[in-house]
């Protein structure tokens, strides 16, 4: 039986969530966390990887121990000492430390003191007031609580873009292998390339629509068939995942592609356009009275109204039909147009390969440039290089570019931003870099102005380049840090910085409205991976969905420069 990446993921991070609420050593806790979010960010399915031989141990942060888990849970659907810790600790605890305000202790004790084993019975109580009389909470731990019990319902409902494509991927390769099948495509958020996905809509045109029903509802994943139709099924995943497949005729393909893609909003005004000009537009294809006169492709939607076609991804109504209108749409960017990566890390701090290593599968990708941003010292947790090492690196850089002349490998680092501003390097260690990304790791709970104040200081230093992954969100995990970021990005324009759109497929920060705000107040944004292995320098395409959601084009993005056009674009002294 296939598991999908979220699937083994959830496991890894449930187990961590009940070691960590029974007080097992954090080194072990850590371990499984990271695990957790090395699995379910692959972007090649892990069970596909054990089949074909691959060794996990290659991952980011996997050893023998959780290779051997994954595996177990591989082949059984189970990890042994997962069960053991659900007999002993009662199941609804872990769902409580998703809640913002609860670590493992807090849940312990209002478990120990209420009785709470469900999020039913932490909301009744907090509603109650009685969990702000339990001794070490009070009521703005209680407020907090309340507020945090919101996000969680509000994330449950949708998962991230990259294991929804994991599963998408899985059910375009198994449908159109099937020989009456002409056609398939995802629809919907999904097509929209947004970063959590509530369902996947899969449109096919087939010759035998019974076949394809059959098949579709007797995948292994499927855990219930809602319905099974001629033209429409819908099946409940195990992981709780809802999938539509619609069977439509080929005339109607391009009417129902756009309807189902959506957004709502900008259906909607298609249609208003539309109707203004005597027509009718639906799923199944645009109409002047009883007669159809477009719909087999969206484009014929699209000149039927009088616009030129419009890109998915910016279909959300936040300006592009007057874009199109006008001529005025941008030409989105591309994988081809990027020319390196300017955030990775390597061996020296927290990553998984070799520097020499990184730069081979940059080489790989024909990259011009790679940058090499190992933690500094601040931050601990991810064995942060001090200043010698960071020195000794930078000397290995420069025989490493003498042995790799097609690609220049440019030194950096991942500086923390102190608490009052200040960076984590001094200035003449700083001085010696060709950039620096500059990110928060740490004090996320300061208020909106005091984080900003703190950001706007830091980039007054004139060895700040990028700021990065810039509200510290963590997609369906971790809310943004308060920041004000307007402020932020006209400062980095006047200044000469610039902002990163780090496209870990957990953060994809900047989010789309901020890559826009960017691009319109005429301010570069870097898209980096963040990559601590070599797999992740794959994330490059989970940045380039976000940007072109951004309206982004290769003239808004610092690493579709050449090298030396970049080196001057950063350099501020």
């Amino acid at each position: 039986m296939p598991f999908y990446n979220q699937e083994i993921a959830a496991a890894f991070q449930k187990l961590a969530d009940l070691l960590e609420i029974q007080g097992t050593n954090q080194f072990r806790v850590r371990a499984y966390r990271n695990a957790a979010r090395t699995i379910e960010s692959q972007p090649k399915s892990v069970t596909d990887m054990i089949n074909e031989g691959e060794d996990l141990q290659e991952l980011p942060g996997i050893g023998h121990d959780l290779a051997a888990k994954i595996r177990e849970y591989v082949d059984t659907g189970r990890i042994r000492r997962l069960d053991e810790l659900e007999r002993e600790i009662p199941e609804g605890l872990s769902i409580l430390m998703k809640i913002e305000g609860l670590g493992p202790k807090k849940v312990k004790a209002l478990h120990d003191s209420l009785g709470i084993s469900s999020r039913q019975d932490l909301e009744a109580a907090a509603r109650n007031g009685e969990i702000a009389r339990v001794r070490g909470f009070g009521p703005k731990t209680e407020r907090k609580i309340l507020r945090g019990l919101s996000t969680v319902a509000a994330h449950s409902a949708r998962i991230k873009f990259i294991t929804a494509h994991e599963i998408a991927r899985s059910y375009l390769e198994r449908l159109t292998a099937l020989e009456v099948v002409r056609r398939a495509v995802v629809a919907g958020s999904y097509r929209r390339k947004k970063e959590t996905v509530g369902d996947l809509d899969i449109l096919v045109i087939c010759e035998e629509p019974g076949l394809v029903m059959d098949r579709f509802t007797g995948f292994e994943e499927v855990s219930t068939v809602v319905s099974r139709g001629m033209t429409r099924s819908t099946v409940i995943l195990r992981s709780g995942l809802q999938v539509d497949v619609r069977v439509v005729p080929e005339e109607s393909y391009g009417a129902a592609l756009h309807y189902f893609t959506g957004s709502k909003e900008h259906g909607v005004a298609v249609r208003k356009i539309a109707q203004r000009n005597g027509l009718k537009i639906n799923e199944y294809g645009v109409f002047r009275g009883d007669k159809r006169i477009a719909g087999r492709t969206e484009k014929e939607v699209y000149h039927s109204v009088g616009l030129p076609y419009i890109e998915p991804e910016l279909r959300e109504n936040r300006g592009e039909i007057e874009a199109a209108r006008h001529g005025e749409l941008p030409r989105l960017i591309t994988l081809e147009d990027i020319r390196g990566d300017l955030h990775t890390h390597t061996t020296l701090s927290d990553g998984k390969n070799t520097l020499e290593e990184m730069v081979e599968a940059a080489r790989s990708r024909d990259y011009e440039y790679l940058a090499v941003t190992n933690h500094s010292p601040q931050v601990t947790v991810a064995r942060g290089i001090g200043s010698r090492v960071l020195m000794e690196q930078l000397r290995e850089i420069d025989r490493m570019n003498e042995r790799y002349p097609d690609i220049t490998i440019l030194k950096s680092a991942e500086v923390d931003i102190l608490k009052d501003g200040s960076l984590d390097y001094p200035d003449e260690i700083l001085r010696h870099l060709d950039f620096t990304v500059c990110s928060i790791h740490y004090h996320q709970h300061l208020s909106r102005e005091k984080q900003t104040e703190r950001v706007l200081k830091a980039m007054e230093n004139p060895y700040f380049s990028i700021f990065g992954h810039p509200t510290g969100r963590l997609i369906n995990e971790r809310e943004p840090y308060e920041i004000d970021l307007e402020r932020v990005i006209e400062a980095a324009r006047e200044k000469g910085c610039f902002l990163e759109l780090n496209a870990h497929p957990d953060r994809l920060d900047l989010d789309d409205i901020y890559c826009k705000a960017a691009r319109d107040a005429g301010l570069m944004v870097a898209i980096s991976t963040d990559a601590h292995s070599t797999f992740n320098l794959g994330y490059m395409e989970m940045g380039i969905n976000q940007a072109r959601r951004g309206w982004l084009e290769p003239g808004n993005v610092l690493n579709c420069l050449g090298v030396e056009d970049l080196k001057n674009r950063l350099r501020r002294v």
